[in-house]
């Protein structure tokens, strides 16, 4: 399927792009979450004419990721999880947690920003985690899990 980006998308290509992509991935991704439009003669007009105002949009979207990124560089998460005596976690450390964490310091962002490239964190120790702000933008900041032991 022909598309319209109406922002930079990872792999795919940058605002005002026409690309053909997959049509379950149009369709059940892009157009519904407003990052593309269908490629047809309306469209490409329209979007020649709102060309200013999406570039100054991103601009402005890149800024703020910008100034998140310089908070979140190498700061450090303290998150406290019930561990055994060997270290590891009951349960395991999420992306939810982290957001939360992150929530608690007054930093909003969402979950599926975060990237964990080991998955959940499991064991007690220091893990590093970097966040995707925007597609050119990612913090890196480290996780400092702590265990709580359960007394019996």
């Amino acid at each position: 399927m022909q598309i319209i980006l109406l922002e930079k998308i990872a792999n795919v290509g940058n605002l005002g792009d026409v690309v053909k992509v997959k049509d379950g991935f149009a369709r059940n991704f892009l157009i519904p979450s407003g990052k593309a439009k269908r490629a047809t003669p309306e469209n490409l007009q329209a979007i020649e004419a709102r060309r200013a105002d999406l570039e100054k949009a991103a601009g402005d979207r890149l800024a703020s990721a910008q100034k998140v990124a310089e908070q979140l560089e190498g700061t450090t998460l303290r998150i406290v999880q019930k561990a055994g005596v060997d270290g590891r976690l009951f349960g395991s450390v999420t992306n939810v947690d982290i957001v939360d964490a992150l929530k608690s310091q007054g930093i909003e962002i969402e979950k599926a920003m975060v990237r964990m490239p080991s998955g959940p964190l499991k064991q007690v120790g220091e893990h590093p985690v970097s966040v995707a702000l925007h597609t050119d933008v990612a913090a890196h900041l480290t996780v400092n899990v702590v265990g709580e032991t359960v007394g019996s």
